[in-house]
């Protein structure tokens, strides 16, 4: 049973509304609190948003049972963890002993006695991952929608016409970076670290005393045959070609092993998750002993689609943007539209996708979310240009700048010199800025497991940064309002 946030009033508890913050702080966390504070006082916004929250957590569930962590908390969590980049064990601390923190969670400041309110590590990640990325995607729409009247220059004036940039960065997945021989140890490795927890758990699994010996074989093997791989010297091919033909021949050996143990578990009452691992490792230590001997041995160039990035988090792509540093980039392409306002309006992970096919989709959600007339202009760079696209979006959006790449004929260069586009082209770059706030927010590296982990990091990491331009937007009018004294103060 949860609660959308305490009722009952408390005389430990100061109210939200009433919370006093730092209006100097140069730190990020108190612009956070601060667009927090504004969420609980705006009831519609709060009532939809945790409406939102309730029908994705208890769904099908009974009201019965425990109490368990109120929505609200669930929410305060996830975005100040994301908006100070912070791990788990600096999120265990400041919810348990940060003052402004543990009042906007609505837990008393200073416990008393026995009715100590303190939160676990592991319960502070089972909470928050109960948000998945459909939710935070409503959420953020809301969000963003409402927070444009925060910038409006008179209470209670209309929405400005949107004026969007678009762009896209990647968010980095939390892996190394991979090679065909340290993907074949990952491999190896974990086939020997599955069997020793099988083997822990009292399942019969007969010759792998010297499983351990079987680890740092491989290990020796492996960086063997990277030192010769990656260096030069004398017949190094020939090097090469002998250190990669004994690692095959451990590797083989312990792939053998480890299908015989396979097949052995299935007489035992072993948990299937765990026998599913084993199985996944172990057809991966044979797929790149196929792929090491097809690349390094026979020299065949490897499709792309065989190859894979990651073990431990196989949704990874192989991405290059053309930049020098760095070259490479190993996750997903982020897509962010930001308005004048810094606002993020809208966003969307681009699994296996192009830029030049985001346009229409971009304009669309927007459009079909404001409705017509509402956005002025909208900005992309030339990653995304194609002109059947910018012919389709000109009959929507009155300004639509999408710089042809190549050489330009004279009605082309005509339109692409004229004042509102160079304006407009001019002020896109603002884009850069506001990737580099995402960044220091949380979304420059994904360190959550699996694709539901990504794509929850990076809708908690918009939301967190939309609610920290919010925030810094309120306290610097509350500073301009009490003046530069009692600020200090």
């Amino acid at each position: 049973m949860r609660h959308h946030y305490q009722t009952q009033p408390d005389l430990q508890l100061t109210p939200i509304e009433k919370i006093r913050l730092p209006l100097r702080s140069r730190d990020e966390l108190p612009p956070l609190l601060a667009a927090l504070q504004w969420l609980w006082m705006h009831p519609t916004l709060k009532a939809e948003i945790l409406a939102l929250i309730e029908a994705k957590i208890l769904a099908g569930k009974k009201v019965t049972g425990r109490t368990g962590m109120d929505l609200w908390q669930i929410l305060v969590l996830g975005v100040v963890r994301l908006g100070l980049d912070a791990d788990w064990d600096r999120m265990e601390d400041m919810a348990n002993h940060h003052l402004l923190v543990r009042q906007m969670l609505q837990v008393p400041a200073m416990p008393w006695g026995d009715d100590e309110k303190m939160f676990g590590h592991q319960t502070l990640r089972d909470n928050v991952a109960l948000l998945d990325d459909e939710l935070l995607q409503q959420i953020n729409a809301r969000l963003a929608a409402a927070g444009r009247g925060v910038f409006a220059k008179k209470a209670g004036a209309p929405d400005a016409a949107l004026e969007l940039k678009v762009d896209s960065y990647v968010l980095e997945a939390d892996v190394h970076f991979p090679t065909d021989l340290n993907l074949l140890w990952d491999a190896g490795r974990k086939c020997v670290d599955w069997i020793e927890k099988l083997r822990c758990s009292g399942c019969a699994l007969p010759g792998w005393r010297k499983a351990g010996d079987w680890r740092r074989q491989l290990k020796k093997l492996q960086r063997t045959t990277s030192h010769i791989f990656y260096r030069g010297g004398a017949n190094k091919e020939a090097r090469v070609k002998k250190a990669v033909r004994k690692y095959l021949a451990v590797g083989r050996a312990l792939c053998a092993k480890v299908h015989a143990s396979l097949l052995e578990l299935c007489d035992q009452p072993v948990d299937l998750a765990s026998w599913s691992a084993l199985e996944y490792f172990h057809r991966m230590l044979a797929k790149h002993l196929d792929l090491v001997e097809r690349r390094l041995l026979n020299e065949e160039i490897i499709p792309a689609h065989e190859k894979v990035f990651s073990l431990f988090e196989p949704h990874t792509e192989w991405i290059q943007k053309g930049k020098q540093r760095p070259n490479v980039e190993l996750g997903h392409k982020l897509l962010i539209a930001t308005d004048q306002n810094q606002l993020i309006q809208d966003y969307a992970v681009l699994m296996n996708e192009a830029e030049v096919d985001q346009s229409i989709p971009e304009a669309e959600r927007l459009l079909g979310r404001y409705g017509a007339g509402s956005v002025a202009s909208i900005s992309f760079d030339k990653g995304f240009t194609r002109e059947a696209d910018r012919q389709l979006l000109g009959l929507y959006i009155p300004e639509v700048i999408m710089p042809k790449r190549g050489k330009k004929n004279a009605a082309e260069m005509e339109r692409e010199s004229g004042r509102e586009f160079i304006a407009l082209r001019r002020q896109h770059s603002a884009v850069e800025s506001e990737i580099n706030s995402l960044e220091h927010h949380g979304l420059n590296r994904c360190l959550d497991v699996g694709i539901g982990g990504y794509l929850r990091y990076a809708g908690l990491g918009v939301l967190s940064y939309n609610l920290h331009v919010i925030g810094r937007e309120l306290l610097a009018r509350e500073r301009a309002k009490v003046g530069p004294l009692r600020a200090a103060a």
